[in-house]
């Protein structure tokens, strides 16, 4: 039956010519040696995506501290915390409504949309006067910023099959790096008057607004992403009944007629009907969801800890870094954790495969996490060699992690659903981040107040509890829990 179906097809040569998926087919099939220019777009894309993300990290201490919404220094952490996780809570309110628009409307417009929110809620962030409007702002940013699952559907559809691996390791990439250069660029620029009082002047707007510098700097980032973003083909296949085709249309991309329809044709009748619901019973897609969700919130609980406790005093166990000593180590890591991804990741995924490769890093980062309290008894040279190093291999490990569970998502469901899985993924993924920064936040004032427990004191208590969520990620990879498609 199949095979009749596809010579008819063959002899009718049906391309739908206004279908933008068909056009992306035919590409594909006409596509010699490494796609150099689609890894770009989704490079930038989701690079900029993300570096308003954690890019408040390095001041935020600072930032929450000038509010003067703290009533003691120990308190800061707190109030930190709450900034933190308002993006992540709009972003999960959303993401699957986000996810639905992109299978319904296309990926392009949602990946617009979310370019367009950083540009305007971001600039307005660096521009808060007090801790409601940063609030406000960040939450704001999440709602309408709904890019990463349609841009992980994206990744998997716009490869050749021998390239979907790399196209996905690009966003986790991209991402990851994002997170950090991020942060990075908000510690070399926050509070650029009192660091260059020469070039900056305190009356100026820069010195007014000491955290505009790098809002701005990432804004127009995004904006120059948007415009490159109109020469972004759309995956979507839309196909209309009522469409023609010339002579001459037929001729030429033949090839694309053959694989949108025969794709079409092999389509069970369920899956025209799939729901939200039949999500949900798609238990290796659950399954590496939640494996997802439990390393997401260690990883941006860790993001929020790491950089209020470098930042804080060293009498309360911090490093008493400043905001460019924080943004500093951050560059360092994200520069090693680009070459490590385009070079080292693929070959690991290859010998091990992708739960081992994400499990192997799990059980590397307990050890890793645990000597954090240790490193910050040392000073001088020592200091910033180890943790300039313990901050590279971290962020190596959980990008890893991340690489291989985008993969199982996406390996999960087909084509007509990857928007609305990926949509469910960020919702969930969110909602564990919103608790991240928040609980994070408060564990690590918390342990600022009991440097003289005699159980796991001051920040020792705060790293152990970030080791157990990081096991608990790590036994859940294995069977019977995850489950692979």
């Amino acid at each position: 039956m199949a095979e009749e179906n596809t010579e008819r097809l063959l002899k009718k040569k049906v391309y739908y010519e206004n279908c933008p998926g068909c056009k992306v087919e035919l590409y594909k099939e006409s596509q010699r040696g490494l796609p150099f220019r689609d890894l770009f777009f989704i490079w930038i894309i989701v690079l900029s995506n993300a570096l308003p993300i954690s890019s408040l990290f390095p001041f935020l201490y600072f930032m929450i501290r000038d509010f003067n919404i703290a009533k003691r220094q120990e308190d800061i952490s707190f109030y930190g915390g709450f900034v933190g996780s308002s993006f992540m809570l709009g972003r999960a309110l959303t993401a699957v409504y986000w996810g639905i628009i992109a299978d319904r409307y296309g990926r392009k417009p949602v990946i617009i949309i979310g370019t367009i929110s950083v540009v305007i809620f971001n600039t307005l962030f660096g521009l808060s006067v007090n801790f409601w409007m940063a609030i406000v702002t960040r939450f704001l940013l999440g709602s309408l910023n709904g890019l990463l699952g349609p841009i992980k559907a994206y990744a998997s559809e716009v490869f050749r099959d021998e390239y979907q691996a790399l196209g996905v390791s690009t966003v986790s990439t991209a991402w990851g790096i994002g997170l950090i250069v991020g942060p990075a660029i908000g510690g070399y620029l926050a509070q650029p008057a009192e660091k260059h009082p020469n070039i900056f002047s305190k009356n100026s707007l820069f010195g007014r607004f000491p955290y505009f510098l790098p809002c701005l700097c990432i804004s127009l980032i995004a904006m120059g992403v948007t415009i490159v973003t109109i020469w972004l083909p759309e995956t979507l296949h839309k196909h209309n009944e009522n469409s023609g085709s010339t002579a001459d249309s037929e001729e030429v991309l033949q090839t694309a007629s053959y694989v949108s329809d025969t794709n079409k044709t092999n389509q069970k009748p369920e899956a025209e009907k799939t729901s939200k619901k039949s999500l949900l019973r798609n238990w290796p897609l659950m399954s590496s969801i939640l494996v997802y969700c439990v390393f997401s919130l260690h990883d941006m609980a860790y993001t929020e800890i790491f950089s209020l406790w470098a930042t804080s005093p060293r009498n309360l166990g911090g490093l008493s870094y400043t905001s460019e000593n924080v943004g500093q180590v951050l560059a360092i890591s994200g520069f090693s954790l680009l070459i490590f991804q385009s070079f080292l990741y693929p070959t690991m995924e290859r010998m091990f495969g992708v739960i081992m490769t994400s499990r192997i890093a799990g059980v590397l980062s307990i050890p890793l996490l645990t000597s954090y309290p240790y490193i910050a008894l040392l000073s001088g040279f020592s200091l910033s060699l180890l943790i300039n190093l313990a901050s590279l291999t971290k962020n190596v490990l959980a990008t890893s992690i991340m690489t291989g569970l985008f993969l199982l998502q996406n390996r999960a469901v087909d084509q007509h659903q990857r928007g609305a899985a990926n949509g469910l993924a960020m919702t969930l993924m969110s909602l564990f981040k919103a608790v991240g920064p928040a609980a994070g936040g408060a564990i690590l004032s918390w342990a600022q107040r009991r440097q003289d427990a005699s159980i796991l004191p001051g920040d020792q208590i705060v790293f152990f509890i970030l080791n157990v969520i990081e096991a608990v990620g790590v036994l859940m990879t294995f069977k019977p829990f995850l489950t692979t498609a």
